[in-house]
């Protein structure tokens, strides 16, 4: 993992289609500077992605200022929903700018008001509570703090314990990382709390057995307590694979909740506003959490997260204890407005679905040309990706999924660096806007990329 892109110049082949634009070689010196400029000033934790200096972005394109485009599937790391600088959002966007109204605090003001409506009219029934945030970590933080709290209220100091999974990911704070499930991530807490347990995510793949068994199993090694649980924290899909758990598992797990008074919490800030074919990834397990995290997606393009959850839980703070800075600040608001009835009017989640099956079909079809190195691929709808492992071995190749990642790039395919609990995944996911034409185009490109990369690994 954090393995750096090459940023100097080589020659780039030309590549002109209806969806990727290669003109010049790569990076341009004007690039370099800047690349240069950033790796001066910034930590080096903010360097790892493809050396493209974007210029704009719109809808599925991301173009820098020489006259170069990709075609873009990382939707900026999920959050371009609706496309980058859809019209409606940035309309929306001007015109809040344009009424002189920036920024309230909490004070109250239409905007907010309108979002949360809008939001918890959108979650199921109980769930009828919004609280707007900027980023995911601080959605799941706010999570573990209503959690908690939630059971010191139920049954005092003993219901404190969290479960969350192996390899999870839920920000990068203090809290969200403990409940996160990534050792690598997590060398810099000295003392970790004890009352967060994990276990094994069921993805079938790396953990092979499924079962609701392995749950309980692991909780009684680790000497839980029935009655402690105060929630048990999941991503909706793991975002490291994308990695999806039986719907079997996640409706013994809510039912395991509701015996145990314990609230079920999912992070759907990866995962929500349409990107799974659904416009709630938990809808397609058939169970409704007790509290939602939700985020990126939320406004595909200003920072903004929210948790929804239901009254009893939502209301436990008193007046100005439980707020944030930039909470629903109203320009965020309005972006937000505009994405979700985007999103809604157009049916984006359904298109999703659709491009999905067509993006399911190409992974399976490299994944079958590479059984030996890709390992293992998942999707459902705009959300894939291939885990690269060592040849003939289940291990994971965090080289190859670069190599991957860095012939898409310069074949005028987007995506971002390689992810999962080992840097070993190449993830995928496009803005919901995309057209069957496009997805087509980027698996051809893909394929290409991974024939490429998997050859020169082989021996000549």
């Amino acid at each position: 993992m954090g393995k750096e892109f090459s940023i100097t110049p080589r020659e780039v082949p030309r590549v002109e289609t209806a969806f990727r634009r290669i003109v010049s070689p790569l990076p341009h010196p004007d690039s370099l500077a800047t690349l240069e400029k950033l790796r001066r000033f910034e930590p080096q934790s903010m360097r790892g992605q493809p050396p493209l200096v974007w210029e704009r972005a719109e809808d599925v394109f991301v173009y820098d200022k020489y006259g170069n485009k990709w075609l873009d599937w990382s939707s900026g790391v999920l959050v371009a929903n609706s496309g980058h600088a859809a019209p409606e959002v940035r309309q929306a966007i001007i015109d809040q700018v344009n009424s002189g109204l920036l920024h309230n605090y909490v004070f109250p003001s239409e905007e907010r008001a309108e979002l949360v409506q809008f939001l918890a009219e959108l979650a199921p029934k109980p769930l009828d509570r919004a609280f707007l945030l900027t980023t995911g970590s601080e959605a799941t933080e706010c999570a573990i703090k209503l959690a908690r709290s939630y059971g010191l209220q139920k049954a005092g100091p003993r219901k404190i314990v969290i479960i969350g999974a192996e390899r999870g990911f839920h920000g990068r704070t203090l809290g969200a990382q403990q409940a996160g499930g990534i050792p690598g991530q997590k060398s810099w807490i000295v003392n970790e709390d004890p009352a967060i347990l994990h276990v094994p995510f069921p993805d079938g793949y790396w953990t092979a057995d499924t079962r609701f068994s392995l749950f309980l199993d692991t909780l009684a090694k680790k000497n839980y307590q029935p009655g402690t649980a105060a929630g048990v924290m999941f991503e909706t899909y793991q975002g490291v694979g994308p990695d999806f758990a039986p719907v079997e598992y996640i409706q013994q797990l809510a039912q395991w909740c509701r015996e145990q008074d314990a609230l079920l919490i999912f992070d759907e800030v990866q995962a929500g506003f349409g990107r799974t074919g659904k416009f709630w990834a938990f809808e397609h397990y058939g169970v409704t959490p007790d509290l939602i995290c939700c985020g990126k997606g939320i406004s595909s393009s200003l920072p903004l997260s929210a948790v929804i959850g239901r009254a009893d839980v939502m209301d436990q703070f008193p007046p100005g204890s439980m707020t944030s800075t930039h909470t629903g600040n109203p320009v965020c608001c309005a972006a937000a407005l505009a994405n979700l009835r985007k999103l809604l009017a157009q049916d984006l989640p359904a298109n999703a679905a659709k491009m999905g099956q067509i993006l399911d079909a190409g992974l399976r079809d490299i994944q079958a040309r590479h059984p030996d190195v890709i390992g293992h691929y998942s999707c459902r709808g705009l959300v894939g990706g291939l885990q690269c492992t060592t040849p003939g071995a289940k291990e994971p190749n965090p080289d190859l999924a670069h190599n991957v990642v860095e012939h898409c790039f310069h074949k005028g395919l987007l995506l971002f660096s390689p992810v999962g609990a080992w840097g070993q995944t190449v993830k995928i996911a496009p803005p919901l806007t995309i057209s069957s034409e496009a997805i087509r185009e980027g698996l051809k490109v893909l394929g290409e990329a991974v024939d490429e990369a998997v050859a020169a690994i082989r021996p000549a």
